[in-house]
């Protein structure tokens, strides 16, 4: 299949999709590993994110090494949406996971402590 991408020139498109892909496979994965984990899990994000580049950066075929490099990518941003999801939590534009509440109740208390210093 790379074959035919290479051969008729779709590699730059094929690198497009797939990245619109990825990215789209990741707004979903936030929002539930925020919902049923919270922010604690950012760690395994960092680590696929790690683990991504250090195999992009031992292929040679450039459209895999371009989706590792994605994937990679897309999975530090979430480190950063995961803590943005806990605030559209908070200001209700989620859903709150009930068993979680007293986690936020205390980023929230902290958040405005540290607002009125």
């Amino acid at each position: 299949m790379l074959d035919f991408i290479y051969e008729n020139g779709l590699t730059g498109l094929f690198i497009g999709i797939s990245t619109f892909i990825i990215i789209g496979v990741f707004h979903p994965i936030v929002i539930k590993s925020e919902y049923y984990l919270g922010t604690r899990c950012w760690w395994f994000f960092l680590i696929l994110g790690i683990l991504g580049i250090i195999c992009s950066l031992h292929i040679q075929d450039v459209i895999i090494s371009s989706m590792l490099g994605v994937f990679s990518f897309s999975s530090f941003w979430t480190i950063l949406e995961l803590f943005e999801q806990r605030d559209r939590v908070i200001k209700g534009w989620f859903p709150m996971n009930k068993k979680r509440e007293p986690e936020y109740k205390k980023y929230m208390e902290k958040k405005a402590n540290n607002a009125n210093r």
